[in-house]
């Protein structure tokens, strides 16, 4: 009997370290979707670096408050799969989201983000930010406008001068 308890509490440790250092963690209900589809899932968020994992709903509970995260109980009811990342905030979101508005059985329950419990909308609103690539070109161009009306502004004054002298 010490041996599963073991077990138990061996659970719970990992799933707490999993929620204490992952960068962005989804918890989704997973009911309704059949095996090839969860395995689709499975297949993008392996794809995109993330962890996808089924576990008790009470061990989860504990390590969520072993965690400092017990915000995150009120949503751990029914079957739950907890999706982790521990390098990308924005990638599990992203999957997810995308994943559940091609399949309605996906159901986003919760999330914790950058160590604090999300709600749904707040994951949803995560998820429809532009990817980190996306930003930094966005942050290009508008270091780049300046400069490019300043030349066009220099170019326009040279034509100008031209005509004048011609």
């Amino acid at each position: 009997m010490s041996a599963v308890l073991e077990a138990k509490k061996q659970v719970v440790s990992e799933v707490a370290a999993k929620l204490r250092d992952s960068k962005s963690t989804i918890v989704v209900d997973y009911r309704g979707l059949n095996v090839s589809e969860v395995t689709e899932l499975r297949k993008q968020l392996r794809e995109a670096g993330v962890e996808f994992k089924v576990y008790k709903n009470t061990l989860t509970r504990r390590a969520a408050e072993e965690a400092g995260l017990a915000g995150l109980n009120e949503s751990l009811t029914g079957p739950n799969a907890i999706a982790f990342s521990m390098e990308d905030v924005v990638a599990p979101a992203k999957v997810l989201n995308d994943f559940a508005k091609k399949h309605e059985a996906l159901e986003i329950k919760a999330g914790v983000i950058e160590g604090n419990v999300a709600t749904v909308d707040e994951v949803k609103a995560l998820a429809e930010l532009p990817s980190r690539e996306g930003l930094l070109s966005m942050l290009l161009s508008v270091l780049q406008a300046p400069i490019r009306n300043l030349a066009l502004a220099t170019k326009a004054v040279a034509d100008q001068k031209e005509e004048q002298g011609a």
